[in-house]
């Protein structure tokens, strides 16, 4: 995965970042982009794209990956304005901030998946990028990491819907929950609608 991050390497780029998101899926909640990093000779055993971990290899990860990273950034975008946008545009615009929240500016993007954003710095989609890129794969780590922070945090507060165990997924027992109690104010409306999940809310 650092060789074909390090292939991008010319005299004009040293300083690559990958971007990915988190959260495409979800019934609720934002999704969450990471931005990330690395000098050419860093490399971290394990990582990987994080669908292929498990929530205990990812938490263990995240902190090397923090403390080895040249620079890293996250970015949410609420689930009112997927809403509005869609989620293709969120998920954009979640990594176009991301970006531009790193301290440092990088000499290229790598982007995971088959769009782009508009940007000063060259970029690259990359299909299926987390698992061919470490800085992707890296960037992934972030963001599901936080995703499920943030949505482990939420469920204290709606607890009917079991966001400490599903992260606001499509479950069987989401589902229900949400035919039972009807929609809270932090779920996707247009998702909801998608599903005809509404009849409650």
């Amino acid at each position: 995965m650092k060789n074909f991050d390090n292939s991008f390497l010319t005299d004009n780029i040293r300083l690559i970042a990958g971007v990915d998101e988190v959260g495409r899926g979800p019934l609720a909640g934002p999704v969450v982009s990471a931005s990330v990093i690395f000098s050419p000779d860093d490399y971290i055993e394990g990582v990987n794209d994080s669908k292929q971990l498990s929530e205990r290899e990812r938490e263990q990860l995240l902190p090397q990956i923090m403390d080895k990273a040249i620079s890293y950034s996250v970015a949410a975008v609420s689930h009112t304005k997927i809403d509005q946008i869609n989620i293709l545009q969120a998920s954009l615009l979640s990594m176009k901030i991301a970006v531009n929240r790193l301290q440092i500016q990088p000499h290229l993007i790598l982007i995971d998946g088959n769009k782009s954003f508009q940007c000063s710095v060259k970029t690259i989609p990359i299909v299926k990028g987390d698992s061919k890129s470490f800085a992707i794969a890296a960037a992934s780590i972030i963001a599901k990491v936080a995703r499920d922070r943030l949505m482990k945090r939420l469920d204290r507060h709606f607890p009917n819907y079991l966001w400490g165990k599903n992260k606001g997924y499509a479950t069987k027992e989401h589902i229900e929950a949400i035919r039972i109690y009807g929609a809270s104010s932090l779920h996707r409306r247009t998702f909801l609608k998608n599903i005809a999940l509404l009849e409650k809310a």
